[in-house]
């Protein structure tokens, strides 16, 4: 997207739309999203809706990219836009990750998958959100919000701790909660249900355990990680 983006910064700019315009139209694309792939459909019409969900979450992908930028030509960078965008993060990944769960249920309707989709939203929230109380809690003790040595401080001082935490980036299964990540994988799951002309849609319940279960791991994983490192120090 950082290749198209400097186009789409230019038709933006034309239209005069501001950076924070920008930025809750990427809030908006990322939640309808979620949205679009919670829609009850089966079949085909499942793989059209995870299709929407997909496009829309490049639309997010490259809206945030280009509020960024229109902000630093525009000279109009803000506290308030940081905050946004933020936000944007989290309420995109949360839409995504309840859609998810609602896809898998099959339709609007409470069950398990629901609830492992929602479970998956508050793992992804909390991951973010331990990751953003690192700054305020080195704000609210008068340090600077970046700890001093760089990458060396995000390492955990136990050894064995740091080679986990290198083998389990390298991994990189922490990913599939990622919104960019998820909607293709929703897509990918969406079509094997079809090729599979399943009553239900078994991939897509597959995909729904698969992530409630990485947002739960990751979410004690980073808590640990940052708890060890020399972030709060």
């Amino acid at each position: 997207m950082r290749d198209l983006s400097p186009y789409f910064d230019w038709v933006f700019l034309r239209m005069g739309l501001s950076p924070n315009q920008l930025t809750y139209l990427m809030m908006a694309s990322g939640v309808v999203a979620g949205l679009v792939v919670s829609l009850p459909a089966t079949g085909t019409a499942a793989l059209w809706t995870a299709l929407g969900g997909a496009v829309l979450i490049q639309l997010y992908l490259l809206l945030d990219c280009v509020d960024g930028e229109v902000a630093r030509y525009l000279r109009q960078t803000s506290v308030a836009g940081v905050f946004l965008d933020r936000i944007g993060h989290y309420l995109s990944e949360v839409s995504l990750l309840i859609g998810l769960g609602f896809a898998a249920q099959g339709g609007w309707r409470t069950g398990g998958y629901v609830e492992l989709g929602m479970l998956a939203a508050l793992g992804a929230a909390l991951i973010k959100a331990e990751t953003d109380n690192v700054v305020v809690a080195r704000a609210k003790s008068n340090l600077p919000a970046d700890p001093a040595g760089g990458d060396r401080a995000l390492r955990p001082r136990s050894t064995g701790m740091a080679l986990a935490r290198q083998a389990a980036s390298m991994l990189r299964f922490h990913r599939i909660i990622g919104a960019v990540e998820l909607s293709l994988l929703i897509l990918a799951a969406a079509a094997l249900d079809v090729v599979l002309g399943t009553d239900t849609p078994a991939a897509m319940r597959v995909l729904a355990v698969a992530v409630a279960v990485v947002a739960v791991v990751q979410t004690l994983l980073h808590l640990v990680s940052i708890l060890a490192s020399r972030r709060l120090k």
